[in-house]
């Protein structure tokens, strides 16, 4: 009759495994917290230290008659400029009309965007006019690359790259974790170094949030 391997000898089994996932994880992760980590550096003091975010060039404006037909939704206008100008929306935004403290209005606007972090388009349209105003803009690389930081105008493969890098840091995380539970209970881990951060990230994030 074989014996029931013990917790502990288990865990021992387990560990080479996790090690080695860490490893190879550790070297993926490290090129998103490079990437991400000096932009995001970039972008949490951009006020204080008036750090540099790069230049955002226009290239231009231009008005475009819209068809009755593509008049009716957002999504039908998005529709209608992805088959009429090859333009592919990323972002669909719907601004109601609001009324000012003097009684004014401000009418309704549609504001429809895509492109790249390098090139970008914004096309907006008030309800009931019969053209939109399309406007181009360039990024220098700066600030290409915070706008990848942001998520912003970035194409299916940097939507899957940033799934990727942010996957490989929350797993490098855990293994993290579990490499250092190794022969500790959890009063070990909770007075311990991980214990500690663990404290400091609540208390700050519960700060953010008040």
């Amino acid at each position: 009759m074989n014996a029931i391997p013990s917790p502990a000898v288990s865990r021992t089994r387990w560990y080479p495994l996790i090690r080695q996932l860490h490893l190879w994880i550790g070297a993926w992760g490290a090129l998103a917290a490079i990437l991400f980590g000096f932009s995001g550096l970039f972008l949490n003091h951009r006020a204080i230290w008036q750090v540099p975010q790069g230049e955002r060039t226009p290239l231009g404006m231009q008005h475009i008659a819209v068809p009755t037909e593509a008049r009716a939704t957002p999504e039908g206008l998005a529709a209608w400029l992805k088959n009429s100008q090859g333009l592919s929306a990323n972002r669909v935004r719907v601004q109601d009309a609001e009324t000012k403290p003097d009684g004014s209005i401000d009418p309704a606007v549609w504001s429809i965007a895509g492109g790249t972090a390098h090139e970008s388009w914004n096309a907006e349209f008030v309800p009931g006019d019969a053209s939109l105003a399309l406007k181009r803009t360039r990024s220098d690389p700066l600030a290409t690359v915070l706008a990848l930081h942001k998520s912003q105008s970035g194409n299916i493969g940097w939507i899957l790259l940033a799934d990727s890098f942010g996957l490989a840091m929350g797993l490098l995380g855990i293994s993290g974790i579990v490499m250092w539970a190794r022969g500790r209970n959890a009063k070990e881990m909770a007075v311990s170094l991980l214990g500690l951060c663990a404290l400091v990230v609540a208390t700050l994030f519960g700060l953010g949030l008040a």
